[in-house]
């Protein structure tokens, strides 16, 4: 099994230790960088690459939010999972948008952090309760998608879009084959002609843009 290698950024030392210290009881998970704002990460992205990073949200010297996109700009293929103790919907809404693949409050669990971490490396995002509540504007229902004329815009599919439904049920790609009784390999093509149709970067744009198109009811 490949070992997934952890960035972690935050400018206090103590909860870096105990992140740290989370890090090292997770099977095939190690950490390969440390820094303690944004600037200090993209210095030190230059001598190695993480396939995750763990970013706080308030620093000095570029803060989390900067180096998401400056992150994603240099280095697309990182994955970043915000870890903060700010859970306004807006701005969870905002870092998915610009390129955030998680977002987790800082008092979770070690297993939920472990869970994000698998998830973010294996399947691109992350989407716990925080994460879609925020995107699907706090609704308590299982959102479900309508059928409108904005299909037609997008030129979508029968399947692209029971596939979209999918996704916005916070279903992975391994549950939606098994349900559409298709290989993985067949619905991570749907999934991207949906972000190649609605141009979008990632699997939470694609959820933006369907709540801000009305595709999907909340």
């Amino acid at each position: 099994m490949k070992t997934i290698r952890i960035g972690l950024v935050d400018d206090h030392n103590l909860f870096r230790e105990g992140i740290k210290s989370l890090i090292d009881k997770m099977p095939n998970i190690t950490l390969v960088l440390e820094a303690v704002n944004g600037k200090d990460l993209l210095i030190k992205l230059n001598n190695v690459i993480p396939d995750v990073i763990l970013l706080d949200l308030e620093m000095e010297e570029m803060n989390g939010e900067e180096a998401t996109i400056k992150v994603k700009e240099l280095y697309p293929d990182v994955k970043i999972i915000i870890l903060t103790m700010h859970k306004e919907d807006r701005m969870i809404s905002y870092l998915m948008e610009i390129g955030a693949n998680g977002y987790l409050l800082k008092d979770t669990s070690r297993e939920e952090l472990e869970n994000a971490i698998k998830c973010v490396s294996e399947n691109d995002n992350y989407f716990n309760t925080l994460v879609s509540e925020a995107l699907l504007k706090n609704t308590k229902n299982k959102t479900r998608v309508l059928h409108t004329n904005l299909y037609h815009k997008y030129h979508l599919t029968h399947r692209e879009i029971e596939v979209l439904q999918l996704i916005a049920q916070e279903y992975t790609t391994t549950e939606i084959a098994k349900k559409l009784f298709l290989s993985v390999r067949t619905i991570e093509g749907h999934r991207k002609n949906l972000m190649d149709k609605m141009d979008v970067k990632n699997v939470a744009g694609l959820m933006i843009k369907a709540v801000k198109e009305q595709m999907i009811n909340v």
